[in-house]
């Protein structure tokens, strides 16, 4: 039995009094910790680890209403941090997004489209809202926008292409009101035909604005949905191992009104997966009102280990953030940037606020890196604060030293993933090889931590960016970085573990498994330190615990996580199709997708559609016939 209750023979006494309340045993238990690497198992009481071991030394350990769970020789690992992922945002709208997240073919993307049309009720649209790139899918392209339309005819279909593109169908197009007298956005362009009527695509020119203003127009859930929609988000992240995020806030996420869902569920005791959360000023022209109200209402640290305010970022003012669409040239910010942005850094220095920077470009961080030495100079920063770069992925080896001097930090995406094949063709290989440059910041012994940027960037499945580290391929299988620059594999793993605890000041209770810390943890699919590199992305949780809790079961633990509720509403993608599409479900899907067929054929024979002992038609679908 991998799970059971155990009920000792004798009373013998355990160790610090009451016995363990979770112990897992029969494990490789990796812990991120150099003082204690290995163990066979270990044993939880109050949310966080008693004692580490092999099974005789944690024997003692047991009670009465102790739960052991034989990991059956699984590894077991530190649970993981996304140090950037915009987990609020995306809790609130993932039942709503049809994730082609892990998708294979576009045939089959495609397909789920055309299902998810007829499911999808009159005055909704269908979002397939980022986490793929047309690299990994086997026809190597995007969908059309004739695809679209053949697959929804009615039904608005809104799919964005990481934050470079996004296409619509036309009932999308109509319902968003885009007409020939729409005028382009600034750093937007909504393509037309020679007739002057929208085509279906908007492109990054090279801001997002236009992007993710436009999938706003779709409707929103109420909140009950809304609460519904977050508490399954957490658990399909819990689903990958992961146990806490830093949610970088984002555009179109309002404080305090889009962050009272977290709130509720930290106030109930149901989130199931740690959040340290940022202050995005959201409108151009009132950041600094923004921050000035924040800095006397609320400080970071406010919260609890489960939900907690982190500071202030990831932009301070609109006119200091790059893009990240490198489909489009480098943009050129204003000249004059720096005064407002001074003044805001200044405002979060003087009221103890620490903060984190969207900076792409090594441009970007240079003129930052200028205000804040000029800031050191009078001796105000960074006075103790906590502070860094995100993205970073052209920055300089000068750049590199100047943070390292200042105190700073670093938080590394895999946005290459998704994007490097595009990356090398308008910057070369030599540049996509250090791109972004993870060994020289390691080498500095700069802070550096490792997420997704996910939900619209890229993927939240954290073992695609440790794919990415450790072999430097893209999703589609491309070699971008050389071997001098790719990290081992515990090297990868701690920028996801330990990496997101120091940026949070938490590194004494989060990020390794050692007595005292939090009972935060992984047992895997896969040996991720063994197994073959090509299979790294294919991981999953089989059993996830966050502070002793079971949050996440599969496997042959199915069953044992904490109960959730329906997905709702009922139509939603991830009822019929669920989350992120890794190989077992792929397999399943095609599984019940053969199934399908076979009955169709056999309905067919019997309406006499088909000839007995004749080749089987091909398929005849609107989809696939353009």
């Amino acid at each position: 039995m991998p799970v059971a209750g155990i009920a000792p023979a004798g009373a013998a006494a355990t160790p610090g009094g009451a016995p363990a309340d979770l112990l897992v045993r029969n494990a490789k238990v990796y812990t991120g910790d150099p003082a204690r690497p290995e163990a066979r198992g270990l044993a939880i009481r109050d949310g966080r680890i008693l004692a580490l071991g092999d099974d005789h030394e944690l024997s003692g350990l047991t009670g009465p209403g102790t739960r052991v769970v034989d990991a059956l020789g699984r590894r077991v690992v530190p649970g993981l941090n996304d140090s950037h992922l915009h987990v609020i945002r995306g809790g609130l709208n993932y039942v709503l997004e049809l994730r082609w997240d892990g998708v294979r073919s576009l045939r089959h993307a495609l397909a789920m489209l055309r299902e998810q049309a007829g499911r999808t009720p009159k005055g909704q649209w269908i979002r397939v809202v980022g986490g793929w790139t047309a690299e990994q899918f086997a026809e190597r392209r995007m969908p059309t926008v004739a695809e679209l339309n053949a697959a929804a005819p009615d039904t608005p279909v809104f799919v964005l292409h990481l934050y470079q593109s996004a296409l619509m169908n036309r009932a999308a197009v109509r319902a968003a009101g885009y007409t020939r007298e729409t005028p382009d956005p600034r750093g937007g362009q909504i393509v037309r035909g020679r007739d002057g009527e929208p085509t279906g695509v908007l492109l990054a020119a090279p801001g997002a604005l236009l992007l993710y203003s436009t999938l706003a127009k779709a409707p929103a859930l109420d909140a009950a949905d809304r609460r519904t929609s977050t508490v399954h988000f957490l658990r399909e992240l819990n689903r990958f191992g992961l146990t806490s995020a830093l949610d970088a806030a984002g555009g179109f996420q309002n404080f305090p009104g889009d962050y009272s869902t977290v709130v509720d569920l930290a106030r109930s005791g149901e989130l199931t997966l740690r959040i340290a959360y940022y202050l995005f000023p959201q409108t151009a022209g009132q950041e600094l009102a923004d921050l000035r109200r924040w800095t006397q209402t609320v400080r970071p640290g406010d919260g609890d280990e489960w939900l907690r305010l982190a500071g202030a970022g990831e932009n301070l003012t609109w006119a200091a953030a790059d893009f990240e669409n490198f489909a489009e040239p480098r943009p050129a910010l204003d000249a004059d940037y720096e005064t407002e942005f001074e003044q805001a850094v200044r405002l979060l220095m003087e009221h103890g606020w620490g903060f984190r920077l969207h900076a792409t470009y090594d441009e970007t961080i240079r003129r930052n890196l200028t205000v804040f030495e000029k800031l050191a100079a009078e001796g105000l920063f960074p006075g103790g604060r906590r502070w860094l770069f995100d993205h970073a992925e052209t920055v300089s080896d000068d750049s590199l030293d100047r943070i390292a001097t200042l105190g700073g930090a670093v938080s590394v995406q895999n946005r290459m993933s998704f994007q490097g094949t595009v990356f090398r063709d308008r910057y070369g290989p030599e540049l996509t090889a250090r791109t972004p440059p993870v060994r020289a910041m390691l080498e500095r012994g700069l802070p550096v931590a490792a997420g997704t940027d996910a939900t619209r960037v890229s993927s939240y499945n954290p073992w695609v960016a440790l794919h990415w580290l450790v072999t430097g391929r893209t999703v589609g299988g491309s070699a971008l970085r050389p071997a001098a620059q790719l990290l081992g594999r515990e090297e990868a793993l701690a920028l996801y573990t330990r990496g997101g605890a120091r940026l949070t000041g938490e590194e004494e209770v989060k990020g390794v498994l050692r007595e005292g810390c939090y009972a935060d943890l992984a047992v895997l699919s896969h040996d991720y330190l063994s197994v073959p590199e090509a299979e790294i992305p294919e991981i999953e949780s089989v059993l996830t615990v966050v502070g002793g809790r079971v949050v996440h079961a599969g496997a042959e633990y199915a069953g044992l996580e904490e109960a959730v509720p329906p997905v709702s509403p009922a139509w939603s993608p991830v009822a019929r199709f669920g989350g992120y599409a890794s190989g077992a479900r792929q397999a399943e899907a095609m599984a019940e997708a053969v199934a399908e067929s076979g009955r169709h054929h056999a309905w067919r024979a019997a309406r006499e559609d088909t000839v007995p002992g004749a080749a089987a038609p091909g398929p005849v679908d609107p989809c696939f016939a353009h």
